[in-house]
């Protein structure tokens, strides 16, 4: 409503149309900057309809455009917004943020003029909500075929990813009840030879995203793009448990975890493509003292978006296996990703992923060692460790001497068994 103090010269006739009439004064206002009131000699005149093209007549087209976007009416949106919560403002910026980035020419920059910004693209896709999209991913993979419908579905998944199902121990299609089966079908035991002149060996089939010495407390995830090795880890475990020797107070998280002098940390990133074989296995001989689970988002881990998103592996859902072998301290991490909330360690019945409730930031600690097995779960290279249920990430960070040898390089496609290193 716009107050005049003035009085009309020329009280306007009962005949008016008053539609038009509020139309006109909502276009002074705009121009008026936003001002509730009437200042000096500025008033809006109540103006009857004239002919189309004359100054009372219909709008021309930048008017109509800043009727369609008024400016006032969206700054006083965008003040309620900004006192909004912050899950509120999430879900009600969410939308028109979508909308900015696919629409084309720029549709809805006009309202960054009146101070509305979009949500950052990697905000935007934190916000998905991949957690409740990965169980329902999980309950389809659960549900059973038609036995004359699962030929033509897995032709297809073979043929996007490239399957090579003549290693599989069962080639034969009809076979797999449902998709959750195909994905964790099991290899011929030939297909497969585990390498053993090498100490360490890729313990699954997948791309090498980077390797090498671990420095400043920091891993590379891609090349250029690191993450916080406290962050990943969690805490550090207490040494009774792992049965190492207490590090002296003030050496930095990376110190704390190198046991005999004269050794380094290094570190190993296997990405798991859709299209690979999803178990996973032990890459050395070692024993496994403790499980820390860490609940989290399941942005997909594929090279571009770890790119992208700084820390990606710290935000992601994790199972961190850790113990030690004949050098000291090592560590197998398995990485959740989209669509692959499920993650499963075989000796481990207690461990349940992707629940829908969690807290963020938490961890779940748990201890393979006790008064009846001090020793953990021993393990021998080429064992079965687990599983994923489409394809993720696997991280190795483990203590060696200063000669040791990776035979890799970055990028390369490396299947299971195949050596990673040695000294």
């Amino acid at each position: 409503m716009v107050r005049c103090y003035k009085a009309l010269s020329n009280p306007p006739p009962s005949c008016y149309n008053l539609r038009k009439v509020k139309i006109h004064v909502r276009r002074l206002r705009s121009g008026n900057g936003g001002s509730s009131s009437c200042a000096g000699d500025q008033h809006p005149q109540l103006e009857s309809p004239g002919p189309a093209g004359s100054a009372g007549g219909t709008p021309n087209r930048r008017t109509r455009f800043r009727l369609q976007f008024p400016q006032l009416a969206l700054r006083r949106r965008l003040g309620q917004l900004s006192c909004m919560s912050r899950p509120a403002l999430k879900l009600r910026s969410w939308p028109l943020t979508i909308l900015y980035y696919l629409l084309p020419f720029g549709a809805l920059k006009p309202l960054t003029r009146v101070g509305w910004r979009p949500m950052s693209r990697v905000a935007l896709y934190k916000s998905v909500p991949t957690r409740l999209l990965s169980r329902a991913w999980g309950r389809l993979n659960q549900v059973e075929l038609p036995t004359w419908l699962r030929k033509p579905v897995y032709s297809l998944y073979i043929w996007t990813f490239g399957v090579n199902m003549k290693e599989a121990a069962v080639e034969d299609l009809h076979h797999y009840r449902n998709l959750s089966e195909f994905f964790r079908r099991k290899l011929k035991p030939q297909a497969r030879p585990v390498c053993c002149l090498h100490s360490v060996i890729s313990p699954s089939d997948g791309k090498i995203l980077n390797f090498g010495q671990v420095k400043n407390c920091e891993v590379e995830q891609v090349k250029g793009v690191t993450y916080s090795l406290e962050s990943f880890l969690g805490p550090r475990i207490s040494t009774e448990e792992l049965h190492f020797k207490q590090a002296p107070p003030g050496n930095s998280f990376q110190q704390q975890l190198v046991t005999k002098e004269g050794n380094e940390l290094y570190h190993c990133v296997i990405y798991l493509a859709p299209g690979d074989y999803h178990c996973f296995h032990s890459p050395t001989d070692w024993r496994v003292s403790h499980r820390r689970h860490f609940p989290g988002s399941l942005m997909s881990v594929n090279p571009g978006v770890a790119r992208w998103i700084k820390e990606l592996f710290c935000h992601n859902e994790r199972v961190v296996l850790t113990g030690d072998w004949k050098h000291g301290f090592f560590s197998l991490t398995a990485v959740g990703a989209t669509n692959v909330g499920s993650i499963r360690i075989y000796f481990d019945q207690d461990l349940h992923t992707n629940s829908p409730c969690y807290s963020k930031g938490s961890y779940n600690d748990f201890s393979f060692i006790s008064n009846n097995n001090k020793e953990g779960i021993p393990m021998r290279k080429g064992e079965h460790l687990g599983e994923f249920n489409l394809g993720s990430t696997i991280v190795l960070i483990f203590e060696a001497p200063k000669d040791f040898k990776f035979h890799l390089k970055a990028g390369q496609k490396i299947r299971f068994g195949e050596a990673l290193g040695s000294l």
